[in-house]
């Protein structure tokens, strides 16, 4: 994306000032989006952007800069506006160059690490196939209207009782290199698609809505095994369910979380409060505890960069390192925290897979990310997941006298300092006798993260993800959730009916 040449003209500027770390970061991104409501294309969007974000660190502060001038002269104003704001002291004033050593950490070899990654080997690794690879910007937008089409169509025709539906369709292309004063250099082309579909029926009890939608680091080949039909009558479904739902109940009780549909939960529950800026910052509940058990031994919790086709699926991550699959609970026991580069390069955490490629990997576990080029990164879960058990889920639902069946979680927000989380049930229903009776209607899941961890008594053989997107100080990044069927022994239910 840039000449060697240039790249390392640039990490040399800045580090001129006397920076310890220098990095660029040249982003190529591309994006077309095209909603549809009540049968009307409403829009068709598409966009590019192309710019490069530099940081350099001195002791404890961080210059950034970012432009959309590529050329060797706008990069070197940007590189000289970053190593600026990194050599001011905390108190405002000045560090001159030769109070912190000169250049720096100076510039090292970087032809030895550097290591390339393009979409289509990428796919063809992932996926175990060398099935052909459709880029979606070679799909002609008709085609992508076709989709959303048809979704609304089937979704009207599940019952007369649905009003409205609205569908999406978006896909991405992003393609970037990061290079640092420490050798590393990496290349990643990154291709998404995703399309969605929500539905409002309308009856007695008033409206309700059911939403559903499939998001995977793949081309539009996306559509060869999904089916745009099954995905808009799941959310009409879910919407009809509801019209005959009853209120929920309210206090604790045992909660059934099915496959997949209770990933977000886990996530914002405890995943934040395992990403190391938290832990560095002693704002964790999870803060020194490595090696103490934190869940039930039935929980191993996983974040896999690495997992194929998913959401938060990746090469390399936004500081050049490549994905791993990091264990951070295994039977009940916290064993890691998530890293970016440079706090683990400044804490000297063990790189595992990471290590000896000319200094990639040096302390990171592969999660450090950003938004785009005009944002620093930041430790970020990318597919975050409880593995399967043994148990069978249709048994650990008769194994519950009463409680409530989750089959779909909302949104949610936790505090990680404390783990108290609340968290919308968007599609649930009773258990009573050990069935699943009655549909609920929305209602909220109250409890706190430790707590839920260590009351799961049952954990499942089956195992599904779901995407999403992740908000963490005012940046979003695309994320993967999951986990079996499982049971937690009590919860608090926000809903209005008594227990």
């Amino acid at each position: 994306m840039l000449n060697p040449q240039v790249v390392d003209s640039t990490l040399a500027v800045a580090l001129s000032k006397g920076g310890d770390f220098a990095e660029i970061f040249v982003e190529d991104r591309q994006a077309t989006g095209t909603s549809l409501d009540d049968g009307k294309i409403e829009e068709m969007s598409s966009g590019r952007n192309r710019g490069a974000g530099i940081r350099v660190i001195v002791g404890e502060t961080t210059g950034f800069a970012h432009t959309t001038d590529l050329s060797e002269e706008g990069l070197a104003k940007a590189a000289m506006a970053a190593a600026a704001v990194a050599t001011r002291s905390p108190q405002g004033g000045t560090v001159s160059a030769g109070d912190v050593g000169g250049s720096g950490a100076g510039l090292r070899e970087m032809e030895a690490g550097r290591f390339k990654g393009t979409y289509e080997p990428l796919l063809a690794k992932l996926s175990g196939r060398e099935g052909r690879v459709i880029l979606p910007e070679s799909v002609p937008k008709s085609r992508k209207v076709e989709l959303l089409r048809q979704a609304d169509e089937i979704a009207r025709a599940q019952g007369g009782a649905i009003a409205q539906v609205m569908a999406g369709y978006g896909d991405s292309r992003r393609r970037f290199l990061v290079a640092n004063s420490d050798g590393v250099w990496a290349e990643d082309d990154q291709v998404r698609t995703r399309i969605s579909v929500s539905c409002v029926a309308v009856g007695d009890a008033g409206m309700q809505t059911g939403y559903e939608s499939v998001a995977e680091t793949v081309g539009f080949e996306l559509f060869e095994k999904v089916k745009v039909e099954e995905v808009a009558a799941a959310a009409a479904d879910r919407a009809l369910a509801k019209l005959n739902a009853r209120p929920a109940p309210s206090g604790a009780l045992p909660v059934v979380l099915k496959g997949g549909s209770g990933g977000i939960l886990f996530h914002e529950a405890c995943g934040h409060g395992l990403e190391a800026d938290h832990i560095v910052k002693d704002s964790s509940v999870y803060a020194g505890k490595v090696g103490e058990l934190v869940a039930s031994p039935l929980v191993t919790l996983v974040d896999d960069g690495m997992m194929a086709g998913e959401w938060g699926n990746f090469l390399v991550d936004d500081e050049g390192m490549p994905a791993k699959r990091n264990v951070l609970i295994e039977n009940g026991v916290l064993t890691d925290y998530m890293w970016d580069y440079v706090r683990g390069r400044k804490r000297g955490v063990p790189s595992g897979q990471g290590r000896g490629r000319g200094g990639a990997g040096l302390g990171s576990s592969g999660n450090g990310r950003r938004q785009s080029y005009e944002h620093l990164p930041m430790v970020r879960m990318t597919n975050t997941y409880l593995i399967a058990g043994s148990d069978d889920p249709d048994e650990i639902v008769a194994q519950t006298p009463r409680g409530v069946y989750v089959a779909k979680l909302g949104g949610g927000q936790v505090n990680t300092t404390t783990g108290d989380f609340v968290f919308g049930m968007v599609e649930a229903y009773l258990i009573e006798d050990g069935r699943i009776t009655e549909p609920l209607r929305d209602a909220n899941l109250i409890g706190n993260g430790p707590e839920v961890l260590r009351r799961i008594d049952a954990v499942a053989g089956d195992f599904s993800m779901s995407p999403g997107t992740c908000g963490k100080d005012g940046q979003s990044v695309p994320v993967g959730c999951g986990q079996p069927t499982l049971r937690i022994t009590e919860v608090t239910i926000g809903g209005t009916a008594g227990a």
